[in-house]
This record gives C-alpha cells, sequence and structure tokens, in this order.
C-alpha cells in the first residue's frame, strides 16, 4: 500500500468560512481545557509521602480515575449532550486532538524530558478521518457538517485507491485542503544504472556537481527581512483589539508564506532539474541540526537544506532514478584523482 499527500487550494463560499472557524475554535478550546486537567492529575500523584509543599498540593480523591486519552474521550462524549457547541463539530475531529496532545506530551515528558506544553494560542487544521461519509469528486470535497468545498485542482487527482484522510488548513491567505489517497500499488526499488551525478551544499552556491554546474543560492528570508522588521516595529506600537493590529499581523503572516512558498517552488525546481539529467544522485550525509545551531544559522535555515534533501528523496522515489548518501567523514581530505588522503 502506497499513501501520498496532495494539498489543494480551497475557495469557500461566506457563508462556509464561519463553519470552519467555528471548528477551529472548538477544536482549541477542547485543547486548552484538556492540558490542564492532565497537569492535575499527574501533580497530584508526585507530592511527598512526610511532607508538603509549601507553595501548593493538588489534592484528588484516592479512587478518582486516572486522567488518560481514554477517560478524557469518554468524558467528552457525555460533555456533548449538555454542551451545544461540541456537537458542532464533527464526531472525529475532537478525538484527534486529544491524540495530538497525548503524542505531544509523550514526546516532551518521556523522550527529550522537557517537561509540560504550553497552552496553544492558535490551532490552524482539524482531521476528517471518516471514510465511508467522505467523498472527493472533481473539484469538490464533501466534508460532512460542511457543505460541499470547492477545491482549485493546481495538479490532477491520482487516479485509483481511496482517500484515507482529509485535513483542513488555515493559512495566512485562505484555506486549503490535504489529501491522502491509499493505492494498493508497490513501487520496486530503483536500480543504480546511467550516469551517476555528485553533489555537495554550500552557503557560496546553493548546489555545486561534479560536472562543474553551479546553482547559486537564492535568499529568501534574507532579502525580505527589511520588509518584516519594518512591519514587526509597527506592529510593537498597536493596542491589542484594534482592526489595525489584525491587519499588521495578516501582512507579516502572508509575507512569511511568501517566502517559505518562494523556497519551497525553488527546491521543486532544483529537484526536478537534477533528476532530469542524471539517472543516480549521490549527496553527503550532512548533520543538518548542527549546521543549523551554528554561526551562519540565519543563512542555513534560509537555504532550506534539510528540506531540499528531503523533497529529493520523495522525488527520487521513482524508479528511473536512483538517489543514495554518502559519508560526510573526511571527505574534504580525498583526492578525486587518486583517492588517497591528503592533507587538509
Amino acid at each position: 500500500m502506497q499513501t501520498l499527500t496532495y494539498e489543494y487550494k480551497l475557495d469557500p463560499t461566506p457563508e462556509q468560512s464561519p463553519d470552519d472557524e467555528k471548528s477551529l475554535e472548538i477544536c482549541l478550546a477542547a485543547y486548552n481545557y484538556t492540558l490542564p486537567k492532565r497537569k492535575e492529575g499527574v501533580n497530584s500523584r508526585q507530592c511527598s509521602v512526610n511532607s508538603g509543599s509549601l507553595k501548593q498540593e493538588y489534592i484528588l480523591p484516592v479512587g478518582a480515575p486516572r486522567r488518560t486519552f481514554y477517560t478524557q474521550c469518554k468524558s467528552l462524549a457525555r460533555a456533548k449532550e449538555t454542551n451545544r457547541n461540541l456537537k458542532i463539530a464533527r464526531t472525529h475531529v475532537l478525538p484527534q486532538v486529544l491524540t495530538s496532545l497525548e503524542a505531544l506530551l509523550f514526546v516532551a515528558m518521556c523522550d527529550q524530558g522537557r517537561g509540560w506544553s504550553l497552552f496553544d494560542r492558535q490551532i490552524d487544521s482539524f482531521v476528517s478521518a471518516q471514510l465511508n461519509k467522505v467523498s472527493v469528486k472533481p473539484e469538490r470535497v464533501n466534508i460532512p457538517k460542511i457543505c460541499p468545498l470547492k477545491m482549485r485542482l493546481s495538479h490532477p487527482l491520482p487516479l485509483g485507491g481511496f482517500v484515507r484522510q482529509v485535513r483542513v488548513a488555515k493559512q495566512a491567505n485562505g484555506f486549503s485542503v490535504k489529501l491522502a489517497p491509499q493505492a494498493p500499488v508497490e513501487i520496486p526499488q530503483s536500480m543504480a544504472y546511467s550516469c551517476g551525478v555528485g553533489m555537495d551544499l554550500g552557503m557560496q552556491h546553493f548546489l555545486a556537481t561534479c560536472g562543474g554546474q553551479l546553482i547559486a543560492r537564492p535568499r529568501f528570508f534574507v532579502r525580505r527581512q527589511c520588509k518584516l522588521k519594518l512591519l514587526q516595529r509597527q506592529l510593537k506600537h498597536q493596542t491589542r483589539g484594534f482592526r489595525e493590529l489584525q491587519r499588521l499581523q495578516r501582512r507579516i503572516a502572508l509575507h512569511h508564506e511568501f517566502i517559505w512558498n518562494a523556497q519551497k517552488d525553488f527546491h521543486f525546481k532544483t529537484t526536478h532539474h537534477l533528476c532530469d539529467s542524471a539517472g543516480m544522485i549521490f549527496g553527503l550525509n550532512l548533520n543538518f541540526q548542527a549546521m543549523s545551531a551554528g554561526m551562519l544559522c540565519k543563512h542555513t535555515l534560509d537555504a532550506g537544506f534539510e528540506q531540499f534533501v528531503n523533497i529529493l528523496a520523495h522525488r527520487c522515489f521513482n524508479p528511473d532514478v536512483c538517489e543514495a548518501k554518502v559519508d560526510a567523514n573526511s571527505t574534504s581530505k580525498t583526492c578525486r584523482y587518486f583517492q588517497t588522503r591528503t592533507s587538509q
């Protein structure tokens, strides 16, 4: 089984936009309500046996059930009988919010040890995973409790398979839908053949190949940071609650989204250019996390090396192109003509 994600722009009517906004507000309220309940349940079991805290104590009944994902789902079902606002959202939307909270707490507390997460100020998407009621038609997607939404087909829909889930996301320039169709196909592993190309990523040039081809590094954020600095300086002097504050926040969000779209478009075009000119592509296995924390962190994040490598691996999943990574240690000390180690 093969699952891919396709993103399309939505064109909701003025009557449909408040429904999407209301669903996101309900998801945000459910997240911010269940998070302190989980905190209280854990802190009530952490007090010492022979002494108490001088500041505060969380005291819960001994026989009270442990507050977990399953108990909160049951309490959510009971709360729908008394709270009418919870009935506006779909049946499978709110449990998905609790699932994301469970995953976030597990990663933060168990894996990384960073402690509790903060309250969310904004939830920008919700998932619809009920397959028997989600139908995708040409230029339209039908979600229960929301009228059929019109979408722009920037690229054709995949033929065959069924849509596993639908995610409606809110962006700065409107709403978008992410479809995840699952097709019963198996793509064979690509074989190494034809001519090979070795590439390297850098600061002076974005990409350099072994054939001498150099691709300049476009400065997406650096060239537009002056405009962002001006907008953020204006935003600093605004008063909360005024319309001018919301207008400036929207302009800043649109500016950031334009930078992200330009960066992603450049990565896709560069990836297709490489795959069309070679049958095998070899790159260094670099530590992008360490590069992003160094002295040139702003320029490294502006280039988006990690996103480019992920897009290249996705494009090379096609059987026509083979992609492999080479160990980056001591590569600058190896002579490319005689394959011997030299001094640095």
